[in-house]
Formats: C-alpha cells, sequence, structure tokens
C-alpha cells in the first residue's frame, strides 16, 4: 500500500518527495482505486474524511495520516464487515495501483 501512496502522493507535482500526500491526489487514489463507489463512499465523504486525518494548518497527509483516513473509508465503503475485514479489502483495492495517466503527455527530456 505504502508504495501505491507513493506513487499517487508524487502524481503530478514535480517538488513532492512522495512522503506526503494532498487532498487533490487523495481524492484521485479513492477514485482510480475504486474507493469511491458513488454510493457508501462519495467524493465529499473523502473529502470530509481527509479534513479530519491531516494536521490543522496543513495542506497534506503523511502515510500514517493515510492509513488512518484508509480506515474510516474502510468502514463506510464495506458496511457491515469488520475493521479488519473491511481494512483488508480497501488494501486489495489498492495494492500495486498506480496513478490512471488518461490523456497525460510525458515529456521526454534526452
Amino acid at each position: 500500500v505504502e508504495t501505491s501512496f507513493q506513487k499517487f502522493a508524487v502524481h503530478g507535482d514535480t517538488k513532492a518527495t512522495g512522503k506526503e500526500m494532498n487532498g487533490k491526489n487523495f481524492a484521485k487514489i479513492c477514485k482510480d482505486c475504486h474507493i469511491i463507489d458513488g454510493k457508501n463512499v462519495t467524493t465529499t465523504d473523502v473529502d470530509i474524511v481527509f479534513s479530519k486525518v491531516k494536521a490543522k494548518s496543513a495542506r497534506v497527509i503523511t502515510f500514517e495520516q493515510f492509513n488512518q483516513a484508509l480506515i474510516e473509508l474502510a468502514l463506510k465503503r464495506f458496511k457491515g464487515k469488520s475493521k479488519e475485514e473491511a481494512v483488508q479489502q480497501l488494501y486489495g483495492l489498492i495494492i500495486g495501483k498506480e496513478p490512471a495517466n488518461a490523456g497525460v503527455t510525458v515529456s521526454i527530456r534526452s
């Protein structure tokens, strides 16, 4: 999960180190990994959870905070499952995923 976190954390941000993730990329990982299903979890839920886990003045979350956010979203996404079960299923959605670069132009510098 941490590898995916790092890939999404640096997505679209040339200055990113991969240690912290902004709200936009958090929403992206939730969308790309199908955590947002439009029923149990919506983009609004994702924004609320992001705001809840981040430090008050911060605009980014760390991997630890990301994990807290995932636990909250897992419980919403997989209602009726135990916390452990829900989190495992959510991790299953994320593991091995990379940002989907639909329509992104990659410039190759030699």
